[in-house]
């Protein structure tokens, strides 16, 4: 039953991007980390129900394992996806990116992600990320609890603008604020690498208006998708639908971002999520694959 679900879902993703005369779906912010990194975001999840009462349930959809979990994102037609990875302590981030070397060698249509953390030595492993093939970077401002204008990341930023690789980022305050979260910290950052082609994770989920004042400042900030517009962010942090015109006008700086697997609802939902804002369907065009592919097309 649950087999005849997913051949049902995968079939409705595949009809949403052929409406729309696409090759298929580019989701910048997708998870692949090694099993037992996952399974502790997992049981974050799995613990936030009983930690808030039941008022913030948090089930994971695709609780697969990974062969699975590729499998079906491929079967969806997402011709290039990514492994976000982000560490919480020094020393983990080097670990993490040696495993993704490994991981985008068995899994070509993953763009090999990387990541860092401020600490000592962390310019040298971005440098040896980026000559080894890396093509996006992950930083997780809220649960790293760090500093992104830290001066020992600086280097590292410096060179991430100069290669022109992606960096996505989790700066917005939601689902919890942290002490660096909001666009104040990576504002810093970008006042001294602007050329840092930044993509803010969640639309910057719930300051939407201040990372829209962000990208419309900077030329290279790129907003994703994920969870946003759901029926699951809309209860928490809806969207202000004052914003939709700013929303529209940055058509091509918005990419297709969905947290698979960890989202507690189907992938599909995000896609209709999206075509119910009613931008129209060049929008999603843009959105869905055109600016990913544009992005990473070198």
């Amino acid at each position: 039953m649950a087999e005849a679900a997913g051949d049902a879902e995968a079939a409705g993703v595949r009809a949403f991007w052929r409406r729309l005369g696409l090759p298929g779906l580019v989701d910048v912010h997708t998870h692949f980390m090694p099993e037992r990194v996952l399974r502790k975001v997992w049981g974050y999840f799995d613990a936030l129900g009983p930690a808030t009462g039941g008022a913030l349930e948090w089930p994971i959809t695709y609780r697969r394992e990974e062969a699975e979990r590729v499998a079906l994102i491929r079967e969806f037609g997402v011709r290039a996806f990514t492994a976000m990875l982000y560490p919480h302590k020094p020393g983990m981030a080097e670990w993490l990116n040696g495993w993704a070397v490994d991981f985008a060698a068995r899994t070509p249509d993953c763009l090999h992600t990387s990541t860092l953390f401020p600490e000592p030595g962390v310019e040298t492993y971005v440098r040896e990320a980026l000559d080894s093939g890396a093509r996006v970077f992950k930083a997780h401002v809220q649960v790293g609890a760090y500093d992104p204008a830290d001066e020992l990341l600086d280097p590292a930023w410096g060179l991430l603008a100069e290669a022109g690789t992606p960096v996505v980022v989790h700066c917005g305050s939601g689902p919890a604020p942290g002490k660096h979260t909001g666009p104040g910290p990576i504002g810093r950052v970008l006042a001294r690498h602007p050329r840092l082609r930044l993509v803010v994770a969640h639309m910057g989920m719930p300051e939407y208006e201040d990372f829209l004042d962000l990208a419309e400042r900077h030329g290279e900030v790129r907003l994703d998708t994920t969870m946003a517009f759901t029926d699951f962010s809309e209860r928490l942090a809806p969207f202000p639908p004052d914003a939709l015109p700013r929303l529209a006008a940055l058509g091509d700086r918005v990419l297709l971002g969905s947290d698979f697997p960890n989202i507690p609802y189907p992938y599909l939902h995000q896609l209709h999520a999206l075509e119910r804002l009613d931008l129209g369907d060049d929008w999603l065009r843009a959105v869905c694959h055109d600016n990913g592919a544009r992005l990473f097309a070198g």
